[in-house]
């Protein structure tokens, strides 16, 4: 049964596609990592999450979406853990950001060129990639 299982994980690969004209390949399919950080404020375990991440992998996804929202910051930490497992030179993320707090009328965005660099920073630094 195992035998079979894995040779039909074989057969299903998700293509690959070149990501404008930066020379990155990444998987056509992405990850969204948010729920990664758990359901109703319910997390995941540590070790569950990074099964999830790998078996994505396993199956060809090389690309995975998260955000500053996502935990905030728990997603990226969990996301750096997984990584740690896997080759990461293969594996592009995106991450948003922008959204810098709440008011009664709406989020409050924030888009300043200081405040990109330091999600960016952040992000890295959540990641264990700095």
């Amino acid at each position: 049964m195992k035998g079979e299982l894995m040779a039909e994980e074989q057969k299903f690969r998700i293509p690959m596609v070149k990501l404008r004209n930066q020379g990155f390949q990444v998987s056509k399919l992405g990850f969204g990592c948010m729920r990664l950080t758990g359901i109703n404020n319910i997390p995941l375990y540590v070790d569950v999450g990074i099964s999830i991440v790998e078996d994505a992998f396993t199956k060809g996804i090389t690309f995975l979406d998260s955000a500053d929202v996502y935990g905030p910051h728990t997603n990226k930490v969990l996301l750096g853990k997984s990584l740690k497992q896997l080759p990461r030179e293969k594996i592009r993320i995106a991450t948003k950001f922008g959204i810098a707090g709440t008011r009664p009328t709406g989020v409050l965005v924030k888009g300043t060129p200081e405040y990109v660099r330091s999600c960016c920073e952040a992000s890295l630094k959540h990641l264990d990639a700095k």
